[in-house]
């Protein structure tokens, strides 16, 4: 006595209606994810005259904030330390070769803080440092 094997069914997954799937989500994803901006410290920026925009691309590109109270917070780092600045800095300069420093110093304070931060800069061997200002202001 033979035993008759079953064909098997092949069933097909209707592919038809794919991209009108896929586009649906994609819409959805787009829609649904928020793009947080880390804003920093709150920081009076000085006045400047002449002023040029930073170049070379946006993701070279570490901003450092400090504000009158001393606060440095370097992009969503907040530093306890002024000596920690160094090791955060040269960890981001060896994973970017084209770092650039851009540095939001609040008008109020003392130069005395400001030349601080450039030494532990220094230390790190970052070199490429910019200022934000806002436009106006006489020299």
């Amino acid at each position: 006595m033979k035993f008759q094997k079953k064909s098997k069914t092949k069933t097909a997954i209707p592919t038809a209606s794919m991209p009108d799937i896929i586009f649906m989500l994609l819409i959805f994803f787009m829609v649904a994810t928020v793009i947080r901006q880390y804003s920093g410290l709150k920081v009076q920026l000085p006045e400047a005259t002449k002023i040029q925009k930073v170049p070379g691309s946006k993701r070279h590109i570490v901003t450092i904030w400090a504000d009158r109270n001393h606060q440095v917070v370097v992009d969503d780092i907040k530093i306890s330390r002024l000596s920690n600045l160094r090791s955060i800095m040269y960890q981001k300069l060896v994973n970017d070769p084209q770092l650039q420093v851009a540095l939001k110093i609040d008008k109020n304070n003392k130069m005395g803080f400001v030349n601080e931060i450039h030494q532990e800069l220094r230390k790190a061997n970052t070199l490429k440092v910019h200022y934000f200002a806002v436009p106006g202001g006489e020299f």
